[in-house]
């Protein structure tokens, strides 16, 4: 068994199909079969089911697919350790974010880091928190910025997780309109922040269930015995942003990423406690490379930044230490 076998396997498992799959990795098609036929040979199970010209997993090759991934990861780190030799002028970082930070920390980071180590290539992952964390076990990504708690045993024992700020959840509108919640902006200085009570009765473009910040209203919600006015359901960031600019409906979205977006309007909610903390994530049983250690140094540095008293957000957003 070699590397390049179980780099064959797994880009298979990936495309679902043998000639996809050269393609991509550049070989002939009867030289990837040979490579996965000796692979099979050598391990003494079938890991692929052939049908028309598609291609499935056996229930040995679904066991062998994590593992491969580590391994190639193991592979690939190794590379980048000795590339480190070089005094970070070249090397490659795997970085996974969920998209809200992708479009506020992520960018400021990576702008940062780039000027800095313009040898290090950065690939970016962008998913929800907990793809990113089953990325981080399988060897898949370097470091990750998640904005969940990580619950499960397995994810505990693999991961280890550094808090770096938290941020209060903020209500988006459109400032062209009469305010949704009745307040006269020039007597509300600070803005008044909005109780869940008031947020309950007006208009809103929710996110799907199964985004992080969706749970979390939804869970205050219940916590209140409130049931929301919902315009619009499903929509990703980027839309509902959009959606609440025009007067669709309001948006709760994190206070980083309405800053980002100036022109709407924006009020934090009454209720402290409705806030995500930003962790940094790595796999526990590998040590950084130099350039993954200079990246968290970046994070650490932009999230000081952006805390730091008289900072535009910094009465809602917060380091944790």
């Amino acid at each position: 068994m070699n590397l390049e076998q179980l780099r064959g396997f797994v880009e298979i498992a990936q495309t679902g199909h043998f000639t996809r799959a050269a393609e991509r990795l550049h070989l002939a098609q009867p030289s990837l079969s040979r490579q996965i036929a000796t692979l099979e040979t050598d391990l003494g199970v079938e890991l692929l089911h052939r049908v028309r010209g598609n291609v499935a997993l056996t229930a040995a090759g679904e066991r062998l697919l994590p593992i491969a991934r580590r391994m190639l990861a193991d592979a690939d780190a190794a590379r980048d350790e000795m590339a480190d030799l070089a005094g970070l002028r070249r090397g490659r970082i795997r970085l996974g974010a969920t998209p809200t930070l992708c479009t506020s920390l992520v960018a400021d980071v990576l702008a940062e880091f780039r000027e800095r180590y313009p040898g290090i290539d950065i690939e970016i992952l962008e998913r929800g928190s907990r793809s990113l964390i089953t990325a981080l076990m399988e060897g898949g990504l370097d470091l990750a910025l998640i904005v969940t708690s990580v619950s499960s045993g397995a994810a505990r024992a693999v991961l280890e997780r550094e808090q770096i700020l938290s941020e209060r959840l903020v209500v988006v509108s459109d400032p062209s309109r009469p305010d949704p919640f009745g307040r006269d902006s020039a007597s509300d200085t600070p803005v008044r922040p909005i109780e869940m009570a008031e947020l309950a009765r007006v208009p809103q473009v929710v996110f799907p269930e199964n985004y992080d910040l969706r749970v979390t209203v939804d869970a205050a919600f219940r916590a209140h015995g409130l049931t929301p006015l919902v315009a619009v359901e499903g929509a990703e960031m980027d839309a509902a942003l959009s959606f609440a600019e025009r007067g669709i409906g309001v948006a709760v979205v994190p206070a980083m990423v309405a800053a980002d977006h100036p022109t709407l309007r924006t009020a934090p909610l009454a209720d402290a406690a409705l806030a995500r903390t930003v962790s940094l994530a790595r796999r526990a049983d590998m040590a950084p490379t130099r350039a993954g250690a200079a990246l968290q140094a970046v994070v650490r540095e932009i999230a000081d930044r952006v805390t730091a008293p008289g900072a535009e957000l910094s009465s809602l957003v917060t380091r944790v230490l």
